[in-house]
């Protein structure tokens, strides 16, 4: 089967779940012998653009403002285009504050949920050609609801089965004026009816979209996400320091001060002497002036020999961190879709605690590979942290629990093993209803 995945990226300047969540599928399909193809859109998916080869990066970040704002660059000669989705530029425009953010975008997000009747009509019709000509997919996918404005015209020009992924999308929608939102999840409404299906990562999320884009059951379908297990390496939290850690972009949304917060009270205790806060996941330049003011409240509590940054977070970077903790957290203020850094830590052999928020509670139910907790506060999570630092028995057992968890629960094999049969399925009941209506 040729796939083709449709995917916006963010630059490399953050961990970004749903860049994770699309190329880990992306490597487990083709595991199991298809042919799958990313399609890049806004920004490079990472800061090396290690998965990109030869693709083009449509929909280019500056261009694409810039004529959303601006209807003199619609008319703009093609080198223009070609110098502003230059990789210089697109880097530039991944550190940029504000390149990631929904608040100043709702035109835009309108505009792109509008598809062919929206400014960028015409990038459209280059994908869709692009991807009509050189690809000639079985299925397209799209990696999240807000790029429902590009399956009509791909259905239209390639004839095939189109499905959408779900996955916080709210958390983009809330963030833009409230003049706007009501719109937004019509038009969400309105292009839902132009894919094939709809998968979300959770129970949880299926649950909330539903009820926000008035969808019907029989077209929601809950895949959770995955993790290969072998490309991680389990060491017992026995062997570690008693550290914490934070992986996510380090922001407000993501409770990055609630992390530092508690970790403040935590050493405010007696017998946590030893114990340190590392923090990985990078920010935008949105995050800049929130990040300096943890590091300020760190300073002034005279932690600083007790609290790192670990600048990279990919790969490499990413291993390092875990063998450095035993747990983490991610005390995301109003919950997540999913939060693929849990599978990672647990793959890791790294328990997780999180606030009972979102889709935390399923995902740690099935793992058990962790402990969830109410309130959201600093107070609670600091409670929490030395309920399991000063019990290593219970820690090591969540540990080994979330290890055995994620290989069986959330084997991405398995789950990529689930996306194909749905995408057999669809590919099937379309031969068969093209065959009727010939008839």
């Amino acid at each position: 089967m040729n796939i083709i995945q449709i995917i916006p990226g963010s630059g490399g300047s953050f961990y970004c779940g749903n860049c994770l969540r699309d190329s880990k599928y992306f490597n487990a399909l083709r595991a199991e012998g298809h042919q799958v193809t990313k399609v890049p859109m806004y920004l490079p998916l990472f800061a090396d653009e290690h998965d990109i080869s030869d693709v083009p990066i449509f929909y280019g970040a500056i261009s694409t403002y810039l004529k959303q704002l601006y209807p003199v660059f619609r008319k703009a000669p093609k080198w223009v285009d070609n110098m502003l989705n230059s990789k210089p530029m697109m880097k530039l425009a991944a550190s940029m504050a504000g390149s990631t953010r929904a608040s100043g975008l709702e035109d835009m997000t309108i505009s792109m949920l509008l598809g062919e009747q929206g400014q960028q009509k015409e990038e459209l019709e280059y994908m869709v050609n692009w991807i009509a000509e050189h690809c000639q997919p079985d299925v397209i996918h799209l990696s999240n609801a807000l790029l429902l404005g590009l399956a009509r015209r791909l259905k239209e020009r390639t004839g095939v089965p189109v499905v959408c992924s779900l996955q916080d999308e709210d958390v983009w929608v809330d963030a833009v004026h409230p003049s706007f939102q009501d719109k937004i999840w019509k038009l969400m409404h309105t292009r839902s009816q132009d894919v094939d299906a709809l998968v979300s990562v959770s129970n949880f999320f299926a649950e909330k979209m539903k009820d926000r884009m008035q969808l019907p059951d029989e077209k929601v379908h809950t895949i959770h996400l995955g993790v290969e297990i072998n490309d991680y390496t389990f060491i017992s939290t026995r062997e570690k320091e008693r550290n914490v850690g934070y992986i996510s972009r380090m922001c407000h949304e993501n409770g990055f001060d609630i992390v530092v917060d508690a970790f403040v009270e935590l050493k405010r205790k007696p017998g946590f002497e030893d114990v340190k806060l590392i923090a990985t996941g990078g920010s935008t330049g949105d995050d800049t002036k929130y990040i300096k003011e943890q590091k300020k409240k760190i300073r002034e509590n005279n932690l600083t020999g007790s609290f790192e940054i670990v600048a990279d977070f990919e790969e490499k970077g990413l291993h390092e961190f875990f063998k450095k903790v035993s747990l983490i957290s991610v005390p995301v203020r109003i919950g997540e879709a999913f939060g693929i850094y849990l599978l990672e830590a647990m793959a890791s052999g790294v328990p997780v605690v999180q606030p009972a928020l979102g889709a935390f509670p399923e995902i740690i139910e099935l793992s058990g590979g962790g402990e969830t907790y109410l309130p959201n506060t600093p107070e609670k999570l600091s409670e929490m942290w030395a309920g399991l630092l000063t019990d290593p028995e219970r820690l090591e057992q969540l540990s080994i629990a979330g290890y055995e968890g994620t290989k069986s629960k959330f084997n991405i094999h398995s789950h990529a093993q689930e996306i194909i049969a749905l995408y057999n399925s669809l590919s099937k009941g379309k031969t068969k209803k093209e065959t009727t209506q010939a008839v």
